[in-house]
């Protein structure tokens, strides 16, 4: 397996076959190594699969968690090679930002929403880092995971409306024993936050089940929030959407998305709902 560590390094190896990318900014779990084999598949026996490690500045706000979030170089590199990672491209924000900043990728409307009103200007640095890789890194295939799900519909939009010629593809979020989706910050709670954790797919849950009786948008976001605020330190969201973050439809796919504090870490989850008015 190679590390590569300079954006020269990277835009000199030219794919000569299918290469899927998984981006991630290290502190490696078992979503991520779901990512990994997921993109074995695409790309082949025959294709290359990569994985970047960066911790990206440019999507934390002021007072948020960029100097303290988890880095663990050794034991990542031991999960992609478990996996059969080809190549893992490591730049600094030196190299990878050594232009500048001042011109960055809007996520539009889209972007202020949501995660987006919790945290301004976070997708306008996660849409402009995934564009510098996805130029560096050229791959015919780009992998992230669901849990993140306002993330993955703003690259796929970002992908189509800007003409990259790469695949997006949403990988579904790989849950703990309990239900819990897997998250770097995760590493962060204390044994007892951690237990408490488990409220947010219980609350899920409920959401699912009331969308299959019949409960409006409307009915389910306040069932899940009954049930989140009896645990949870802070709800800062629930919302009930189309898969495509719209409008809730009347019936048919949906998706129930919500972010809420267990002490001090932001956890985040999403689930597809079937709606089902009378």
């Amino acid at each position: 397996m190679r590390v590569i560590e300079t954006v020269s390094d990277m835009q000199a190896d030219i794919p000569q076959n299918e290469r899927a990318v998984v981006m991630t900014m290290g502190a490696l779990h078992d979503g991520h190594a779901t990512l990994m084999d997921r993109a074995r598949e695409i790309a082949g026996a025959d294709g290359q699969v990569l994985v970047s490690v960066f911790v990206n500045p440019t999507q934390f706000g002021a007072g948020e968690d960029y100097d303290r979030y988890p880095r663990t170089w050794e034991a990542d590199l031991a999960v992609c090679a478990a996996h059969g990672v080809d190549a893992v491209f490591a730049p600094t924000a030196d190299d990878l930002y050594s232009a500048g900043t001042d011109i960055m990728v809007d996520p539009g409307p889209l972007g202020t929403v949501l995660e987006g009103a919790v945290r301004p200007g976070h997708f306008r640095g996660v849409l402009t880092v995934v564009a510098k890789l996805l130029h560096t890194m050229q791959p015919s295939a780009a992998l992230f995971g669901e849990k993140d799900y306002q993330q993955l519909v703003l690259i796929r939009r970002m992908a189509e409306q800007l003409n990259f010629p790469v695949a997006v593809v949403g990988v579904p979020t790989v849950r703990d024993g309990d239900g819990v989706a897997l998250s770097s910050r995760n590493a962060y709670l204390s044994d007892d936050e951690r237990r408490t954790a488990g409220v947010i797919p219980r609350a899920t849950e409920a959401g699912r089940a009331a969308a299959a009786a019949g409960a409006t948008p409307d009915e389910i976001v306040a069932s899940v929030q009954e049930i989140l605020t009896a645990e949870a330190d802070e709800v800062d969201y629930v919302v009930v959407t189309g898969p495509d973050l719209g409008p809730a439809p009347d019936r048919g796919a949906a998706r129930l998305i919500l972010a809420a504090r267990v002490g001090s870490p932001r956890l985040l989850d999403n689930v597809p709902l079937t709606l089902a008015a009378p």
